[in-house]
């Protein structure tokens, strides 16, 4: 059954946020893999394909929104799904996250209800 478990990559620069994601979905039954930046995430979403992209709109160096960008322009990771994760509640931010590719967001701090819909 394992190999039947969707795959979660969780992007963001702060290791408590990532580590939070990832308890939650683990207790929800997924796999996850994390990265630290957008570097990272470009390589391991290239590599590993996960199913689903969880990603911080504000990080230091290369951004959610460049990752997602670049995500989007590359062949091997385009259709994956991004859904944005910011504690931002300005409007133009989520458009941004919108024009970079993203299909949806969760705001933050988020509740796990949220977060597994």
């Amino acid at each position: 059954m394992e190999a039947d478990r969707a795959t979660v990559l969780i992007v963001d620069d702060e290791v408590l946020n990532r580590d939070l994601l990832e308890q939650e979905l683990a207790a929800a039954g997924y796999r996850t893999l994390s990265a630290s930046s957008g570097i990272e995430a470009l390589e391991m979403a290239a590599r590993a394909r996960p199913d689903l992209i969880l990603l911080d709109a504000m990080m230091e160096g290369l951004d959610g929104f460049a990752t997602c960008a670049r995500l989007k322009a590359a062949e091997a990771t385009r259709g994956i799904p991004v859904i944005f994760l910011t504690a931002l509640a300005d409007t133009e931010v989520k458009l941004r996250a919108f024009r970079a590719g993203a299909v949806d967001y969760v705001t933050k701090p988020f509740q796990p209800e949220e977060l597994l819909a």
